[in-house]
């Protein structure tokens, strides 16, 4: 066993007002098989980039093993696979790379073809066989699961599940559970790590919280009462002072005894006002020790348009091509007002190519496909990378109302700060929830949305899922996130390249 041990680690980007890390400290054990979880934007990437030391920090990180990072930089991607994973992996045997990519149910004939004519799907698993025969390396591994398909999750997840020492990104609840025994979070004021999977992680956390809401109110409760017994005493302590400093015994009573009693009373009421101060002092610090790990996590919303016919399009035996070569056939489906329709397929199976048809563009294909008169689609594309500029002048270009965009961006986790970034600077998640929040803020009969989950956080898919199954929106998706599919889809349509 051997530890990497982190110790008042404090980092911030040059420029940013506040700091990602301040003052971190905790250790990781090597043999875990952790999962890495956090909202966009709270540093992930960022810390498997110090443990890389590709960034400057204050604080102190050792560690007895080496780091390897995925996905990691191939030189020549023309080359073959082979020579490809033997400059990763130079001290892997070739039969130790079969072995791995029969696990991984990749065939062994890829090694003689360029790595760049491999499917996404192929090319992760290829490099993550790479990365598990280097010696001598603790894995961090950067969301392998975008843009693979629902199989190829489950295979990568149990070949994870026979491994041991890495860090593991991914939002999907699903993966996570099955392949890791401890979570590290990134929380708003700190990183934590607990023993266990994402659903006993986020089962403590619930439990945490609520834990936190009830001492609130209670909390808030009794700082009231003893703000009011504060303001009485004081009063009363008030009163009894100036009796004492202006009490003349011939005027009001001829008792001898009368002076020192007043002066008692006003001790005791100044006394007492004190330990009430004291005590709500003490109150406000724990309350205030209270709810900084809440995320907040507030109920989007969305105002759908009406058609006014139950059938919004329908396809009968499409099959799809590309310069005369078929991308999917046979595809046949009606879609009906509040339907919300998966596409399930394997990767270049067409998914995409059918969403892209629907929305108007020109793709070549047979087959019978009609789409109501004046239908308005709201459309999500998978790739978000051609975001630039501010949010201000896209809200205008998109012809969306500024205010209610950016409102629902809040909802998804963006601060203030951000809506004055170049979205060019936004991380791959931040990116994705541009397009969903202009979606949402978009009126239309029918949301068509292409793997729209992909970087994006869980609990920022949670909010998804709560939206979708309250406000139930028309809408045709392609996922591959299991529980997502599960909780939203009503019919799941497969698709065969």
């Amino acid at each position: 066993m051997s530890l990497i041990n982190v110790s008042h680690l404090t980092f911030g980007y040059d420029g940013s007002a506040q700091n990602i890390f301040a003052d971190v400290s905790f250790q990781i054990d090597t043999a875990w098989k952790l999962g890495f979880c956090g909202r966009n934007g709270r540093g992930k990437t960022t810390f498997l980039r110090l443990l890389m030391g590709e960034l400057a920090y204050s604080g102190h990180i050792s560690a007895s093993t080496g780091f390897a990072y995925f996905p990691f930089r191939v030189a020549d991607p023309d080359a073959n696979t082979l020579d490809c994973l033997q400059a990763a992996a130079p001290q892997a045997e070739l039969w130790e790379l079969e072995r791995e990519l029969n696990l991984l149910d990749v065939d062994t004939a890829v090694l003689e073809r360029p790595l760049c004519t491999l499917s996404n799907g192929e090319r992760t698993k290829v490099l993550l066989a790479a990365l598990f025969l280097r010696a001598d390396s603790f894995l961090l591994i950067d969301e392998p699961t975008n843009h693979l398909d629902l199989h190829a999750r489950q295979i990568v997840a149990r070949y994870l599940s026979g491994k041991s020492g890495f860090i593991l990104v991914s939002h999907d609840r699903v993966f996570l559970d099955s392949c890791v025994d401890h979570i590290l979070s990134i929380n708003k004021t700190n990183i934590e790590i607990q023993s266990g999977n994402f659903s006993s992680w986020f089962a403590n956390k619930e439990r945490q919280d609520n834990f936190e809401r009830t001492q609130n109110q209670r909390l808030k409760k009794e700082i009231g009462r003893l703000d009011a017994a504060a303001r009485r005493t004081e009063q009363w302590s008030g009163d009894a002072e100036r009796q004492k400093i202006g009490f003349d015994p011939r005027k009001v009573e001829k008792s001898a005894g009368r002076r020192p009693a007043q002066g008692a009373k006003s001790k005791k009421m100044m006394a007492r006002s004190k330990s009430i101060a004291a005590r709500q002092a003490r109150e406000i610090a724990e309350k205030s020790a209270l709810l900084r790990n809440l995320e907040s996590t507030d109920a989007l919303k969305i105002a759908p348009l009406v058609y006014p016919k139950n059938r919004l399009l329908s396809l009968a035996g499409v099959s799809l091509f590309y310069s005369d070569s078929p991308v999917c056939r046979d595809i046949s489906f009606t879609l009906q007002a509040g339907d919300r329709i998966a596409l399930r397929g394997k990767n270049g199976s067409g998914k995409s190519s059918v969403l892209k048809l629907l929305c108007g563009e020109n793709i070549q294909h047979t087959g019978e496909f009609l789409i109501g008169s004046g239908l308005k689609i709201s459309y999500v594309p998978q790739d978000a990378s051609f975001l630039r500029g501010n949010l201000r002048d896209w809200a205008r270009e998109c012809a969306i109302d500024e205010t209610l965009f950016k409102a629902i961006l809040r909802k998804l986790d963006f601060s203030r700060e951000q809506f004055e970034q170049d979205m060019a600077d936004y991380s791959a998640g931040q990116k994705k929830k541009v397009l969903l929040a202009r979606s949402l803020s978009t009126r239309a009969h029918l949301y068509v949305w292409d793997e729209p989950l992909n970087y994006i956080d869980v609990l920022s898919r949670m909010q998804i899922e709560q939206l979708l199954a309250q406000c139930q929106p028309t809408l045709l998706f392609v996922e591959h996130d299991e529980a997502f599919c599960r909780n939203i889809a009503t019919q799941v349509i497969e698709v065969r390249g």
